[in-house]
């Protein structure tokens, strides 16, 4: 009997170890992870995310219309896993005050704005389910801007500004921005 059980666990870690190497090595994500990262008079910022391509698919707009992310609906600001922010100091987002430390960042998509909404709920394992809303530190209002080009994968980009710095988003024609400056 307990050699039935030890071939049974033997035959589950062995299952365990392919899936991972599989994971790991062998299987390539349609929207590969990426980072954004910025390091600048003191100021560090890290943003973990995945990036799904536009396909030929609408990506923003009506839920009647197919949108892949709807006006008014969750989306984790990538695909996959949630997208997390971490910055190494205090510091204001769109002026909210955000102490040092790493957060679960994700939005509701709007026709002219876009609300980005910051949660305490990090490092969840995957994090494919939406955020629990009770742990929502704050939420800021961003204005679109409709660009004429069109960028196949979404993109998020950090860069300088004075007293910080800007985070920007970037997917088929719509972008938007963050300010991140130091208090």
């Amino acid at each position: 009997m307990l050699k039935k059980i030890l071939m049974g666990i033997g035959a589950l870690v062995l299952l365990f170890v392919l899936f991972v190497v599989y994971s790991l090595f062998i299987a390539t994500p349609k929207s590969p992870p990426n980072t954004a990262g910025f390091n600048q008079d003191g100021l560090e910022i890290q943003i973990a995310y995945s990036q799904p391509h536009k396909n030929g698919r609408l990506i923003f707009g009506e839920e009647s219309e197919g949108a892949l992310q709807p006006f008014g609906k969750y989306w984790r600001l990538g695909a996959n896993a949630a997208t997390e922010i971490t910055v190494n100091q205090d510091v204001l987002f769109d002026g909210q005050p955000l102490k040092a430390g790493t957060y679960r960042m994700y939005a509701v998509p709007g026709e002219t704005s876009f609300k980005v909404t910051l949660n305490s709920e990090a490092g969840v394992f995957l994090a494919v389910r939406d955020p629990d809303p009770a742990l929502d530190l704050f939420s800021v209002e961003t204005i679109v801007i409709m660009q004429t080009s069109v960028t196949e994968m979404f993109t998020i980009n950090i860069s300088e500004m004075k007293g910080g710095a800007r985070v920007g988003f970037a997917w088929d024609t719509t972008r938007f921005s963050i300010p991140i400056t130091v208090e």
